[in-house]
């Protein structure tokens, strides 16, 4: 083995050459691929409450998978679920490492930790070959990104008084590439050593490198629109929060850039941008287009400012939530959800 480490490095255009060329054969050799009119397998979503079980539901019906998505983290998970996926996303989590821990949530890093352990109980559960054509031939959703503009950023200013917005996105973009990229050279380094001598794979390996294919990755949200964006930073008349949408869209430009450069630099991976920040913006300009009525505030309380466990069951309701394009003062009704699900999934 030794010898063999040697040899491989004595060239680094031979070693590229040769570790592209046998990741090739193992890939294709180890994971079968689906028929063209095979259904998709599972569903695997990181990420904040955009992601949380109970919002990504409307995804797992599309594809007639589960009504439910589960979370990874109920105590009452079957084994069984783990074939058609699971939930590892967290509410008020974000790319920046200091966005959970503000929010007291799980953090990206920790969602990643939890799938590798996800890998192992599906792998005793229904072997190697079938854990690598689940992982293969899912679909993997990665929703984050607005938490750290609209609470890390502005609401906190935490960051503010250590960055511009630019460097701030920077950041962003750092962190969400290191979560979804893999270690180049070592994965197809231990890739074709895996193929001769079924060593394991890197555990370094991030989310491509354990076995994911097909990547959707979102877009922040047009916070400049969200209720409690217009309250926090739209004056009394809670007018458009424009700084924060110009972060938003700052951020949206370089993760789409960020997910062309690694399309071209990943083999045998479809990560695709899934740009939600038009599609809302569209939605909540033009209401009466898709049958809603209220815009500038959420169904529970008074709209402006609840969120999440402010809206309890002894919050007072709208009367009719499809009306309204907003459940609370930030997230959207089941209405949009399913309103966008349809136009997300084309992608």
């Amino acid at each position: 083995m030794h010898f063999l480490f040697k040899k491989l490095f004595s060239s680094s255009a031979m070693v590229l050459f040769s570790l592209i060329a046998f990741v090739h054969f193992c890939n294709t050799n180890a994971v079968k691929k689906p028929p063209r009119n095979a259904t998709i397998p599972a569903i695997i979503a990181f990420g904040d409450s955009i992601m949380d079980t109970g919002n990504n539901n409307y995804t797992s019906e599309e594809f007639g998978i589960k009504e439910l998505v589960p979370p990874y983290l109920d105590p009452n998970l079957q084994l069984q679920d783990l074939k058609i996926g699971v939930c590892f996303a967290s509410g008020g989590t974000g790319y920046d490492p200091l966005t959970p821990i503000l929010a007291s949530v799980i953090s990206l890093p920790d969602q990643l930790r939890m799938f590798k352990e996800y890998i192992g109980k599906l792998n005793a559960l229904v072997g190697a070959e079938q854990t690598n054509f689940i992982l293969a031939n899912s679909l993997f959703f990665l929703v984050a990104g607005s938490n750290d503009i609209a609470n890390t950023y502005y609401l906190s200013h935490v960051r503010e008084i250590m960055y511009d917005i630019s460097s701030y996105t920077d950041l962003m973009i750092k962190f969400a590439t290191k979560f979804i990229k893999v270690g180049w050279l070592w994965i197809m380094f231990y890739s074709l050593i895996s193929c001769f001598f079924k060593l394991p794979m890197i555990k370094r390996r991030k989310v491509t490198g354990l076995g994911a294919r097909r990547i959707g990755v979102f877009s922040a949200s047009p916070l400049r629109c969200i209720p409690s964006q217009r309250t926090a930073a739209g004056g009394l008349q809670r007018n458009f929060a424009e700084k924060y949408n110009r972060a938003s869209l700052l951020f949206n430009s370089k993760l789409n850039t960020t997910i062309d450069f690694l399309n071209k630099n990943l083999p045998d991976s479809r990560i695709v941008y899934v740009d939600v920040y038009n599609p809302v913006l569209d939605i909540i300009e033009n209401p009466q287009n898709y049958g809603f009525h209220v815009a500038d505030r959420g169904c529970c309380g008074t709209g402006d400012i609840e969120v999440a466990v402010l809206c309890t069951l002894t919050t007072t309701t709208c009367v009719n939530a499809s009306d309204y394009i907003f459940w609370d003062s930030y997230h959207p009704t089941e209405a949009v959800y399913r309103t966008l699900i349809s136009q997300l999934l084309q992608k």
